[in-house]
């Protein structure tokens, strides 16, 4: 911990927004300095730092968004972004944005930065919705008391900035300060002064913020928590106070925060005024629905439906689109060049890479668009209360339902959904197990195992047709394995106790569209600039190994092939005999390529699972998307990687594929064990890379890795001996 009076001068005078979640902050911030940042309505969206050059006058400043934070009191490192900011950097100046509709909870954390002596400005935000609440606030009652001005605006709305802009300005030329100084009891007061000494002496800062630090330090730091950049010499200090009191029978946190609530109650009583009314509020109607315990969970039930209909609807015209464009570029390209190595790594490598990539910018762009619209209008911190009940059986709390639900369309955005969940382990769990929720990459793969297996079979009791039930179990077991890989993590690796679910649930309010599409685009270029290049990479390595080395005997045989076709076929036939040999040699080749070879080495172990080597190259195949399975069996099976789920051709081949041995490949059972593989297994590259964005460290991203590939293999090794020990794995 740096000593924030040696620090250097930024080269900017830096101006801080700070303030509870829902207050506005981000759309003040985005008022003001033009820029893009995420807003929501939905308490802990602002999880990262974000900043931005601002010019005032003749002045540049830097502008910067701190989490949102209801107090300066720190349980967690994600919490000590906004104490460090404050107490240890040497901001020029600090707007506290308070919610004008809930002023008592905003003015705590007003007071606490107002004590520490920086200069402050208070935005009082919503000032519309506090007018239309019936409510009167005196403005300079509440800045005389807090030692700095009061502002009322509406940010959404730009009304009231121009006296804010004013009002920094102000304290950017230096005007007086007169912070308050909260009365404590005798006792405190000691304790105060005390800790204040050491942290004077420790950090180097004057006695206005050595006594903020103080007060900070005594209601923060414990015994076990993950405050790990407070000094020694400080954190002794405040446990010794605290120890000490708890040994005289006093309740040091009650001295403290009571005190400040006690000056606070005392003035909003003399500063809000509110008309009486006998109506109730749209927000209460709405609520005794959707908060209910039965009809608050119905109703999130219709509305999820209804997101997941409009992401597979709405986005598959896109896809499509993105599906023909990429397959018409790869068509130019085969044309434009000669066959070679060249003109596969073009086509099958970077052009298929980009397309691996970009097919997913669809589902992306309309899940997050609407999980905007859901959060900017409040609804989704219903959610997060009504779920709590179901969440805390594993240990987590109703936030962490939403990534997890997510997960369902494609884990990539719901990894990165986990943002909005202000707990770093709390975020690590669930995204760490939602990757075993079924996303709509394995539907393919369960719609060609399904098709394969189990046409023909009579409907369960004349009525449940028999693929209906495997898929609706398929999905039932992701969701059973998401929770209790959660709950396992949360009790091992990532123990800690259930955090306290402190929800605050804001008014409904209309969002604005321009948030909106700010906060879609923001998510869509972080997957294309930073996940999307390690995507890429990866998917060119694999086009590599699928693809060398070739073998020189297999091509000379094929063309072989060709010459006898072409001296003995015309026109049509010739043209099906030549794509026919095509495939064969690509099946061939295949064969004697790394991953062939790869396919051979692993068969042992797969063996057990009722996998052979060429699903084991579809095994391998799938690591760069799920979906590659399909067109990856398409190539082993000698029909070309063009084939799809409802390939009857595929279908029959796979029917009609035999063992060594002459038993056939795929029966109920194998089939049965490869999809609970598919639903257990971590094979998606773009969610390895974004685990590996969004913890970052490769320590998270292997450890999922890891414990996916050892649940699959062991639960798929379970399945299918179990099935062969009762005869059902003949064939």
């Amino acid at each position: 911990m740096s000593d924030p009076d040696a620090a250097a001068a930024p080269e900017r005078p830096l101006v801080y927004l700070v303030g509870n979640p829902n207050a506005g902050k981000t759309t003040l911030f985005n008022r003001l300095a033009g820029a893009r940042a995420r807003t929501g309505n939905y308490p802990g969206v602002t999880v990262e730092r974000r900043s931005s050059r601002w010019a005032l006058g003749a002045r540049e400043l830097e502008l910067v968004d701190l989490p949102g934070t209801y107090s300066l009191s720190a349980s967690s490192p994600e919490e000590q972004i906004a104490v460090n900011a404050l107490l240890r950097d040497r901001p020029s100046v600090v707007v506290v944005v308070l919610d004008a509709t809930s002023l008592q909870r905003g003015l705590y954390l007003a007071l606490q930065v107002c004590e520490t002596g920086v200069p402050a400005v208070v935005a009082l935000n919503m000032m519309d919705e506090a007018r239309a609440a019936g409510l009167t606030i005196d403005a300079e009652r509440l800045g005389a008391a807090l030692g700095a001005p009061v502002i009322p605006i509406v940010a959404s709305r730009n009304e009231g900035l121009d006296a804010l802009t004013s009002a920094i300005t102000t304290l950017l030329d230096g005007a007086p300060l007169s912070p308050p100084r909260v009365a404590l009891d005798d006792a405190a007061e000691a304790d105060v002064s005390a800790v204040a000494e050491v942290a004077a002496q420790t950090l180097g800062v004057d006695a206005q913020r050595a006594r903020a630090w103080a007060m900070w330090a005594l209601l923060s730091v414990e015994s076990q928590d993950e405050l790990g950049a407070v000094p020694k010499s400080l954190r002794d200090a405040a446990r010794a106070r605290q120890l000490a009191a708890e040994a005289a029978g006093r309740d040091l946190d009650l001295a403290l925060v009571g005190a400040r609530y006690a000056f606070l109650d005392r003035l909003v009583a003399e500063s809000v005024r509110r008309a009486p009314s006998s109506k109730r509020s749209l927000t209460d109607r709405l609520d005794a629905v959707l908060v209910h315990p039965v009809l608050g969970l119905l109703v999130f039930a219709v509305v999820m439906y209804g997101v997941f209909e409009a992401l597979f609807r709405g986005s598959e015209p896109a896809v499509e689109l993105i599906e023909r464009t990429v397959g018409g570029a790869q068509g130019l390209v085969r044309g434009a060049l000669a066959s070679g190595p060249l003109r596969d790594l073009l086509v099958e490598g970077v052009i298929a890479g980009v397309g691996n990539v970009v097919v997913f910018v669809p589902q992306i762009a309309l899940l997050f668009f609407l999980l905007s619209l859901l959060e900017d209008s409040g609804y989704l911190a219903r959610v997060a209360f009504v779920i709590d009940r179901v969440m805390k059986l594993v240990g987590l709390h109703g936030k962490t339902f939403v990534p997890l639900l997510s997960g369902f369309a494609c884990a990539v955005p719901a990894v990165m959904a986990t943002r909005t969940i202000s707990s770093r382990k709390d975020r690590l769990v669930t995204m760490l197990a939602l990757p075993l929720m079924s996303c709509s990459a394995r539907l393919p793969i369960y719609v060609l195992v399904i098709a394969t297996v189990f046409a023909g079979e009579r409907p369960i009791a004349g009525v449940f047709s028999v693929g209906a039930v495997v898929l609706f179990s398929l999905y039932v077991l992701s969701v059973l394995a998401t929770l209790s890989v959660a709950a396992l993590l949360r009790r091992t690796v990532l123990r800690g106790p259930r955090p306290t679910f402190v929800l605050e649930l804001p008014p409904y309010r209309l969002p604005l569209l321009r948030n909106l599409l700010s906060a879609t685009w923001d998510r869509v270029r972080t997957f294309l600039v930073d996940a999307g290049t390690i995507i890429l990479a990866m998917t060119i390595v694999l086009w590599a190994v699928l693809s060398f080395p070739k073998s020189p005997e297999v091509e000379a045989a094929h063309d072989a092939e060709r010459v006898e076709a072409r001296a003995q076929l015309h026109g049509a036939a010739l043209e099906a005999r030549l794509t026919s040999i095509a495939h064969d040699e690509a099946a061939d080749q295949l064969e004697h390529s790394a991953a062939g070879r790869f396919g051979k080495v692993i068969e042992p172990a797969i063996k057990p699972l009722g996998m052979d080597w060429r699903v084991g190259i579809g095994v391998i195949g799938s690591f760069a998307a799920r979906e590659v399975f399909v067109s990856t069996l398409g190539v082993v099976f000698g029909i070309g990687a063009s084939s799809d789920e409802h390939s009857g051709s595929l279908r029959q081949h796979l029917r009609d594929a035999r063992r060594a041995d002459g038993s056939h490949l795929m029966t109920p059972l194998s089939g049965v064990a490869l999809m609970v593989f598919f639903v257990l297994a971590c094979q998606c590259m773009s969610t390895i890379a974004v685990v590996r964005r969004e913890s970052g460290s490769w320590k998270w991203p292997f450890l999922m890795i890891t414990y996916m590939s050892l649940l699959a293999y062991g639960a798929t090794l379970g399945v299918y001996q179990l099935g062969t020990a009762l005869g059902w794995g003949t064939g």
